[in-house]
């Protein structure tokens, strides 16, 4: 390992020479503070910026075991890399002439905290992965630039962020107690019987349409359970939370438009991840296996067996290994349940504003305007009780005018004005009141097959050369083919699809044409909780890339919606 002599003499040596010269300086080097490891060097000033590490030895770093035993590693490293970008930001880094020159990254997470590689953390050390765009002129090296962002601002975010004695204990351990006890919740959810728990005080209005960030105390509505639902749960460090519990089984959302329908079903969808402190959602718990379903006109299907919700198509198409390029509204919804299901969902998320109108429901007049022969849709409303009964998938559903729906359901919680009211009672009272008067059309036995085997053909097995690459949070380029996850709503940092796009050149490992789907979700799983960094493209102990855990319903469905998939 050379030191920071060495690293200074080599810039000095190229200053004013091409930018290529800087891939000289690949290697480690001792700073006394930290250790560099200058990975990979752009070869021009407008490519990604240059891989670097900033490691200290954990005997120097001082963490105490107790803030990264276990699952607590998770959100230490987490919240070191929210420090980092701080220190960055107090750095007050300006571009130093062409592209990023001069400034340096690091992918910090947003409202929640998720496994992520920007940050390491073993017993032997500390390490953080940073970007850094190494300074030019044009496409000529500035090396006084150079020998300042190296020498002088890197050690002083380490010596500001790596080591213990620089950072606030209280802080550092409200991060880590807080998603240890959101850990524990949702490890308890199972054994309650229930798919969700909302905790009093959550804040669950986001600022805006297209924020993340919480509305302000003084606008919003605190959540707060109905009286009849509100639950105690037992927490290593927070004492007893007070909240409602969402039970297994059919649950609907029902009230007037504008009244938090979709707000309180969008905070279930995130509650399958922790949130930070001051989020308002930090005691909103998902069950893991919970699947947001929506229509999705013009995705691409691929042998997905929809008969227990469409058959008898006209002209006698099949439907138990349905092919489509351009999939309707219901067929799309149809899919996207069954795929979900198949990758190994429990609790089905459903919104009545994002789904196909026919696809959840015909009423009496439209079933007597349209017999059951001339109808190939069996709806939602008829399957979704089997769904619970034969295979243990709750569901969650938000309806705004479908009343049909209160003949199925376990429990109606209504929102009026964001305030929660359980209303099960009146609902049912209601629909004995008032029958609906409609048929049940679930005419074909309720029977699934979901052990679709994928073809070694779907992949470029042997071209090194093939582009998978992630283009911020909706798509992912895969040679030629372009994969549209803009319907997938659970995919929540573009770090989760950077990871997906690596995930689909590391799968071919498991395409033998004899393992399902969910067999090779499952070995894809295995390796990547229990080292994310596997999946990376680069050499291994070097800068990974910044990637962050994906969950496999997220993953499947990047396999489904690419259109060179094929099924055998």
């Amino acid at each position: 390992m050379r030191n920071v002599t060495d690293l200074k003499m080599i810039l000095d040596k190229i200053d004013g020479r091409g930018y290529k010269a800087y891939k000289t300086l690949e290697g480690s080097y001792d700073l006394k503070i930290c250790h560099l490891y200058i990975d990979h060097v752009q070869a021009d000033p407008f490519a990604p910026p240059s891989r670097m590490r900033i490691r200290v030895p954990m005997d120097r770093a001082g963490f105490p075991y107790y803030l990264y035993e276990g699952i607590k590693v998770t959100a230490l490293e987490d919240i070191i890399a929210r420090i980092i970008k701080s220190e960055l930001m107090k750095s007050n880094l300006k571009s130093e002439g062409a592209g990023n020159s001069g400034l340096i990254f690091i992918d910090a997470g947003g409202q929640e905290i998720i496994k992520r590689t920007a940050v390491k953390i073993t017993s032997e050390m500390v390490e953080a992965r940073i970007s850094v765009g190494l300074p030019a002129a044009g496409r000529r090296i500035k090396g006084d630039a150079a020998i300042n962002l190296l020498t002088s601002i890197i050690p002083q975010i380490a010596s500001n962020s790596l080591y213990f004695k620089a950072l606030d204990e209280k802080k550092l351990k409200e991060h880590v107690e807080l998603y240890a006890d959101q850990e524990l919740i949702r490890n308890k959810l199972k054994e309650l019987g229930l798919v969700a728990f909302i905790g009093n005080g959550s804040i669950l209005p986001r600022k805006s349409g297209n924020s993340n960030l919480p509305m302000s105390e003084k606008e919003a509505v605190k959540f707060l359970s109905p009286p009849s639902m509100e639950i105690e749960i037992d927490t290593m460090f927070h004492g007893k939370i007070k909240g409602m519990g969402i039970k297994e089984g059919i649950t609907l959302i029902v009230g007037g438009g504008f009244h938090g329908k979709t707000t309180l079903l969008r905070a279930l969808e995130r509650g399958v991840y922790n949130h930070i402190k001051g989020d308002g959602r930090e005691w909103v718990i998902t069950v893991p296996d919970a699947v947001k379903i929506r229509a999705e006109d013009g995705r691409n299907i691929e042998k997905v067996d929809i008969s227990i919700f469409i058959d008898n198509l006209p002209f006698n198409k099949s439907t138990d290994s349905f092919s489509t390029e351009n999939a309707s509204g219901s067929t799309s919804q149809a899919a996207n349940i069954i795929e979900a299901v198949e990758a190994g969902a429990k609790l089905l998320l459903l919104d009545e504003d994002t789904s196909a109108t026919n696809f959840m429901l015909r009423d009496a007049r439209m079933q007597k305007l349209v017999a059951k022969n001339k109808e190939p849709i069996t709806p939602f409303i008829d399957r979704v009780r089997e769904l619970y009964e034969k295979l243990g998938i709750s569901t969650i559903l938000v309806i705004g005018g479908a009343g049909d729906y209160l003949d199925v359901a376990d429990k109606v919680i209504m929102l009026d004005s964001y305030k929660v009211y359980d209303v099960t009672d009146e609902a049912h009272e209601i629909a004995a009141e008032i029958p609906s008067n409609r048929k049940i059309e679930s005419v074909k036995p309720f029977k699934l097959r979901t052990a679709r085997i994928v073809k070694k053909e779907t992949f470029a097995m042997k071209d090194k050369k093939l582009k998978v690459a992630a283009k911020g949070l909706d798509t992912i380029v895969y040679g030629k083919t372009v994969i549209d996850l803009s319907a997938v709503e659970q995919l929540v940092d573009s770090g989760q699809t950077r990871a997906i796009a690596d995930i689909l050149r590391y799968i071919v490992r498991y395409i033998d044409e004899k393992s399902s789907l969910k067999e090779i979700l499952d070995k894809i799983d295995t390796d990547i909780l229990s080292d994310l960094e596997v999946i990376s493209p680069f050499p291994k102990g070097e800068h990974p890339g910044d990637l962050v855990l994906p969950r496999r319903y997220e993953v499947a469905s990047a396999l489904n919606r690419m259109r060179n998939l094929k099924i055998k």
